[in-house]
């Protein structure tokens, strides 16, 4: 067996375990706290922990990816902006905060490009001041933008979205799941290269064989989450955001390639870095959410 497969093997198995770990603490905070604040309690504080955690080390990799390329965006800045995203999805559970949500998504948009422009200008300096505040807003959106709509899910409670542990299970492992079957998939039928520029080791067999893997595994869990009958939708939903999630490896593939790198680091043996391990559910996020909002 191959040492990255090896690694892989061993690695994935913990990572799950640890996030596991998380949102059952995630889930049993949120049953401790129904009493003081019912219905639902305080929902997501696992999950913050986990981007609160994560956000940082990624940033880093993306400076580093932007680094290459003469776009330096300040990780400070751009770490802090991301972290107050995630919050601000956090606090949208609570009437003070969904009453300013609006307005202070906003102010924390602005607050990042303008506190990268007064870190240059601090300096006295006008020299790649558009590259510095470029980077640090794309970085914080890349990160903290996608991140928030996997808060915005955990803590969401209407007719159409229930927020909890299992559901954020089920999305990064509907994800995640994608890259296994194609890995696989693509090892026993693989035959025609996908994108041979940009991702030669991906074929079209690989991507049909994942994309079928996360429709499995939504139905799967949609018995636990949802109506049985209702089958075909999870099965369609795993697709979509299966797919997509392979789109967003293929983006960070395009950055890496442009800043010249096989990996955004060397943090997660196996893997890479942290980027490279949540490229695919932060992309696929966005579309969870809208796919729960029409379901």
């Amino acid at each position: 067996m191959e040492r990255a497969l090896r690694q892989r093997l061993t690695y994935g198995p913990l990572m799950l375990a640890a996030l596991c770990l998380l949102l059952w603490i995630d889930h049993l905070i949120q049953e401790w706290t129904t009493l003081w604040h019912p219905p639902f309690g305080v929902s997501g504080v696992g999950l913050l922990a986990v981007l609160l955690l994560i956000l940082p080390a990624a940033t880093l990799e993306l400076a580093q990816l932007f680094n290459m390329v003469q776009v330096r965006p300040y990780r400070f800045i751009a770490a802090i902006g991301s972290g107050l995203l995630a919050l601000h999805a956090w606090g949208q559970q609570f009437d003070v905060m969904r009453n300013i949500g609006t307005s202070s998504l906003a102010f924390i948009i602005v607050f990042v490009m303008l506190f990268a422009a007064l870190r240059r200008a601090w300096m006295r300096q006008t020299t790649d001041a558009i590259h510095h505040m470029a980077g640090t807003v794309l970085s914080t959106m890349y990160l903290g933008g996608l991140g928030w709509f996997l808060m915005a899910l955990r803590v969401k409670q209407t007719a159409h979205i229930h927020g909890s542990t299992l559901l954020i299970l089920m999305i990064l492992l509907t994800v995640k799941s994608t890259d296994i079957g194609a890995f696989f998939g693509g090892r026993a039928l693989g035959r025609h290269k996908l994108i041979v520029w940009l991702s030669p080791g991906k074929t079209w067999e690989g991507l049909i064989c994942g994309v079928l893997t996360a429709g499995a595994v939504a139905v799967i869990f949609s018995r636990f989450i949802a109506e049985p009958r209702l089958w075909w939708k999870w099965f369609i939903f795993g697709i979509v955001i299966g797919g997509i999630g392979q789109v967003g490896d293929l983006l960070e593939s395009l950055m890496k390639r442009d800043a010249a790198m096989k990996d955004s680091g060397q943090l997660i043996p196996g893997f890479g870095g942290m980027l490279d391990v949540i490229d695919s559910p932060l992309l696929a996020a966005p579309f969870a959410y809208l796919l729960f909002s029409l379901f």
